[in-house]
């Protein structure tokens, strides 16, 4: 205990600076035993569907065999029960053990059974593989004991009701015996069966302890709720008096959970709470983002898969925005330029030939012609122009007929000039739907030196 609150002290120092640049208040906060709420009551039932039963693989029994042979409890973990609750197939599997790291160590060594992956002991979690086809990532039951509001220092327990209530979501908080029994502390297959999305106890305290839960909430609301207005009122205000957290999480871990809401279900409805509630300034948007533009463009294009730089872009008006954007969320290359297109292009004229339109913006625009391409169908997306997509995307721009190497065989100077000679015939060229040869398109040379 008297480390943890040393580490508190340390924590509180490294943040002071942060916190004195008029960033909102985080919280820190020592976790006693005693502190640790057992709130919630225990309900059981049994679990038996062919989703469950599919997950029994050789590897598994055998995983499930050791743990019996050792008398450790060990039952599957979060998402993974709310998939099989859900009829899904889990993507992953997680498991939760009465069993500490080093009593795991042990009994894997004395089984011969191999360890992979070990930064994850610190935190609780042994990975193991066997029968060389199968991994398996075995937590130890946890309680925090400092929390920072977004990284926990944690003790080992056997409780497994505790380590239920430190979880985010109470659908997320339940645990599945490998007998079928679910164990339920907070009524997560209710909430699941009614569609709801509720933090596990106080959402303050769900929140304080890591803010990236915001997110979180907003994500997991997108894959369960069915009226996209159902949020409960005290998880808003939890989420509105918060909200400045955001400012400490990685732009990072940010965008990972943003990529998956902007273009996911009630994805319009979803950013517009967010913006309500105060969130932009912390995340990298503009105090005024451009919500009506980002709700039209997902009425439009969200059911044409765009990629979620793509929607991000309607919130934006300018390029600069963006960039202050990409600063804090560590956007890759390509979705920067993507955004960067979005912004510049979405209010681009398509006259009477559409694709001649798109045509045009290929050869007129910086970058290799594939990639190019790609933008300006993601920017078909966002306008919702499902007309134009296939016939866009069969389309090639022919190679420019015309080098530099043959322009200054036709007398320009090297230099800039060339590269002015070259795009004046770029433009000759474009002007011929892409037909004329590199022998005419030489033959305006001597024109063009003159206006060069």
């Amino acid at each position: 205990m008297f480390r943890a609150v040393k580490q508190l002290i340390r924590l509180q120092s490294k943040a002071s600076t942060f916190l004195q640049c008029q960033t909102p208040k985080l919280y820190f906060s020592v976790l006693t035993p005693t502190k640790q709420q057992r709130s919630g009551q225990l309900v059981t039932m049994k679990l038996d569907t062919p989703e469950f039963r599919a997950l029994f693989t050789p590897e598994l029994e055998k995983l499930a065999e050791i743990f019996k042979k050792y008398d450790y409890e060990l039952r599957i973990a979060g998402g993974a029960v709310r998939d099989l609750l859900m009829q899904l197939t889990p993507h992953d599997l997680d498991f939760a053990t009465t069993a500490t790291p080093d009593e795991m160590k042990d009994i894997f060594e004395k089984e011969g059974i191999r360890m992979i992956n070990m930064k994850g002991e610190k935190h609780g979690t042994v990975t193991t593989r066997i029968n060389d086809k199968e991994n398996f990532e075995v937590t130890t039951l946890r309680i925090d004991v400092l929390t920072d509001g977004r990284h926990a220092q944690v003790e080992f327990t056997k409780d497994w009701q505790l380590d239920s209530n430190r979880r985010d979501l109470t659908f997320n908080s339940m645990f599945l015996g490998l007998d079928g029994t679910l164990y339920d502390y907070f009524n997560g297959r209710t909430d699941l069966e009614q569609r709801k999305v509720r933090f596990v106890g106080d959402p303050v305290d769900r929140i304080r302890e890591d803010y990236l839960r915001i997110l979180r909430y907003f994500r997991f609301f997108g894959r369960i709720a069915i009226e996209p207005d159902s949020h409960e009122k005290t998880t808003l205000e939890a989420i509105r008096d918060n909200a400045g957290g955001l400012a400490g999480i990685s732009g990072e871990r940010i965008w990972m959970e943003m990529k998956k809401i902007v273009v996911g279900n009630h994805g319009d409805s979803i950013v517009r709470t967010m913006m309500d509630l105060g969130m932009a300034p912390y995340m990298g948007l503009p105090s005024e983002p451009y919500v009506e533009e980002f709700v039209c463009a997902y009425a439009r294009g969200s059911f044409l898969n765009p990629q979620p730089a793509t929607l991000l872009a309607g919130l934006l008006r300018t390029k600069d925005e963006m960039y202050t954007l990409n600063k804090r969320l560590k956007l890759s290359n390509d979705e920067l330029l993507t955004g960067l297109f979005i912004v510049l292009h979405r209010d681009t004229e398509f006259d009477s030939d559409p694709i001649r339109t798109c045509q045009d913006l290929v050869c007129d625009t910086v970058g290799k012609d594939n990639k190019v391409k790609l933008r300006i169908t993601e920017l078909l997306k966002y306008l919702g122009r499902k007309d134009l997509l296939h016939r866009f995307s069969a389309w090639d721009l022919p190679k420019f007929p015309i080098s530099g190497y043959a322009v200054l065989e036709s007398g320009v100077p090297r230099g800039q000039k060339v590269a002015k000679m070259l795009y004046e015939l770029r433009q000759i060229w474009k002007q011929s739907a892409y037909t004329l040869s590199s022998e005419e398109l030489l033959s305006h040379v001597e024109r063009l030196k003159d206006k060069l």
